[in-house]
């Protein structure tokens, strides 16, 4: 019996499919769950470089890898034909967050861009992009640090702002921590906070208000 069971009518319930977290699985844990999609697509995040090059070649050679992410599509993923939402990140060190978002976006089909080094700490740069950046349906923000990020976007822009804390940082900044807490106890009405460093998860909210937008306003 395999020790793993997929999910594989998520996207009919909740309008996102499963995705494969590589993180604590094994390599022949992942051979396993490749071998059983039986010619679907399946998403795979935090599936690092040693990892990938230990699953086997014929399962390999199918993945499309994103080293920056970690994530990898097996087998097509959905045309990207749908406008989404606009990821923004504080600082370069975040990207590998945003980029896990906008890749995620881009499994299921929806077109995105990333706005990157917007931080505070320079505010001009983050109000050069300020009209492109509210011109977005939904906003995914990340930022490490003290995260103050999310507090100023989310009182900038009428869209839905995303909050996902990296764990950008070092002393106090806790590996995250302390961007989670600002954007938890952000005076900022209607901040919405996901996990640390999830991106992903972040994506899939973001997809979900905008596939409940679109219900009603049909």
């Amino acid at each position: 019996m395999n020790d793993f069971v997929i999910d594989w009518d998520r996207q009919r319930r909740v309008g996102v499919a499963e995705a494969v977290l590589c993180d604590s699985k094994t390599t022949a844990q992942i051979d396993a769950i490749l071998s059983a999609t039986e010619g679907r697509s399946l998403l795979l995040t935090r599936l690092d470089q040693e990892k990938l090059e230990q699953i086997s070649p014929s399962q390999r050679e199918k993945l499309e890898y994103d080293p920056l992410s970690r994530t990898a599509f097996f087998g097509a993923p959905a045309a990207a034909t749908t406008p989404g939402p606009g990821i923004v990140c504080a600082g370069t060190s975040d990207l590998p967050v945003a980029r896990e978002a906008a890749r995620t976006l881009a499994f299921f089909g929806y077109t995105t861009s990333v706005i990157a080094d917007v931080g505070v700490a320079g505010l001009w740069r983050l109000m050069q992009r300020l009209e492109e950046i509210r011109a977005c349906p939904v906003v995914i923000a990340v930022a490490g640090m003290e995260g103050a990020l999310f507090s100023v976007l989310a009182g900038l822009v009428e869209a839905p702002v995303i909050a996902v804390p990296s764990s950008i940082g070092y002393g106090v900044a806790a590996g995250g921590r302390s961007a989670l807490h600002s954007a938890l106890a952000s005076c900022a009405p209607g901040l919405l906070v996901v996990n640390i460093d999830n991106g992903f998860g972040a994506a899939c909210a973001a997809i979900r208000i905008l596939r409940a937008a679109s219900r009603l306003s049909r």
